[in-house]
């Protein structure tokens, strides 16, 4: 091609490479939700349902359920607010640390990755540094 590759071409390109290699299971999206959710109680613990709500920009009663999933999951503890009664004050558990603390499930990427070599991968790396510059 005269002039270098389309940037709209290469950006399709890219983006259907990208959407064959990283899966996105439910799963997947659940552990994110769930990182997202024990991040947010663990960065205002003692955390209210609010604050949660307010840090993850999702409604309250969402919230709710989801913390709910959570306690059960021993991730959360919800005990009453020594300041409020009727407010209930979330920290995050030592196994819902240990899970933040882990590497994120469902990523076959790493293990794909294995199989190309090592003039593959300083090429892919050298891609991403570009990308991650640019961003």
């Amino acid at each position: 091609m005269i002039g270098g590759p389309s940037p709209a071409k290469l950006a399709a390109r890219l983006t259907a490479v990208a959407q064959n290699w990283i899966t996105d299971s439910s799963a997947d999206r659940n552990d994110r939700a769930q990182r997202r959710l024990l991040a947010a109680v663990e960065a205002a613990q003692p955390a209210t349902l609010n604050q949660v709500a307010q840090k993850v920009g999702r409604g309250a009663p969402a919230v709710s359920r989801s913390v709910e999933a959570l306690v059960r999951a021993g991730l959360i503890d919800r005990t009453a607010d020594p300041d409020n009664r009727r407010r209930l004050a979330l920290t995050v558990t030592e196994a819902g640390r240990d899970l933040l603390n882990s590497p994120p499930k469902g990523n076959e990427l790493a293990a794909r990755l294995e199989r190309f070599a090592q003039s593959e991968l300083r090429a892919l790396e050298r891609a991403v540094e570009i990308l991650e510059q640019r961003h």
